[in-house]
């Protein structure tokens, strides 16, 4: 059981993904074992929405090999991979809500489609339900997508990505184009996700006051709120990645990454009093 346990969720070994004879990821090696945080940085057009549907076998290597759960994923059919992303939850850019579907129906949408889930129909609309009272949006289970605000169709899209409660979640640039305060609320969902359901987390952001707080919060379930890790309780590992035109120019924690005297990799550093 222990070695189970320490076999990496996802596992990228020499990934060369290619568009058009312009590699998009470049012989990019990781691995993130269960329950780490990874945070991916880097410029637009770096490869970190390539990396992210690469992992979900939407996009296949030219070369090296992708590993979900200790599982070849280049060797799986169609159904096989239904089966694997099963275990997944993703955040799209703009959360990619069904405008057509109520919001009862765009979160129930993974229970209902996946048939590898197996949720019985009558367990669908109690685990819709409570997928909502996690973003504290359940009073919006029978309004539209256009009839909310661009911050909680993103939190809805959260309430989507965990109801199956996956061990992996991937979120691609979850606070982009959201103000600041609401960017911090989206990040205490993913920071509360991760601390209560011990989730893989694959974070991909622009934003460095993203991953600081991913970083060094936790959620504390007695308050309901974020409080520094430092002297409460375990420190939840966090590891930073930066892509630099499909290479993978660092990976490390917080405090190399700000020690690094690398111009590319330190434009994305903002240093915060932590």
């Amino acid at each position: 059981m222990a070695e189970q346990e320490q076999q990496p969720v996802l596992q990228f070994e020499n990934v060369t993904v290619s568009f058009d004879q312009v590699k998009a990821l470049d012989n990019v090696s990781f691995e993130a074992p269960q329950g780490e945080a990874r945070v991916v940085l880097g410029a637009a057009g770096s490869g970190k929405t390539v990396l992210l549907k690469t992992a979900l076998g939407l996009v296949k290597p030219q070369s090296g090999t992708v590993r979900l759960f200790g599982r070849d994923i280049s060797r799986l059919d169609e159904k096989q991979l239904f089966e694997v992303r099963s275990k997944i939850g993703m955040l799209f850019q703009e959360s990619a809500l069904f405008d057509s579907l109520d919001i009862e129906e765009n979160v129930a949408y993974p229970l209902v489609n996946q048939t590898a889930i197996r949720c019985p129909e009558e367990k669908i609309r109690p685990r819709v339900e409570e997928a909502l009272r996690f973003v504290e949006l359940e009073h919006t289970i029978d309004k539209f997508p256009s009839e909310l605000s661009g911050g909680m169709r993103r939190r809805v899209a959260i309430a989507r990505a965990v109801v199956t409660e996956p061990p992996l979640v991937l979120y691609d640039s979850p606070t982009a184009g959201l103000d600041p305060i609401t960017a911090h609320t989206i990040i205490a969902l993913i920071v509360k996700e991760r601390d209560l359901a011990k989730t893989t987390t694959l974070l991909v952001t622009h934003r460095y006051q993203d991953g600081n707080l991913v970083a060094n919060f936790r959620y504390n379930p007695e308050s309901g709120r974020l409080e520094p890790a430092n002297g409460h309780g375990p420190r939840v590992r966090t590891t930073f990645m930066v892509l630099h035109e499909g290479r993978l120019v660092f990976e490390g924690d917080q405090e190399a990454l700000e020690a690094s005297p690398d111009p590319y990799i330190s434009r994305f550093v903002k240093h915060i009093n932590r």
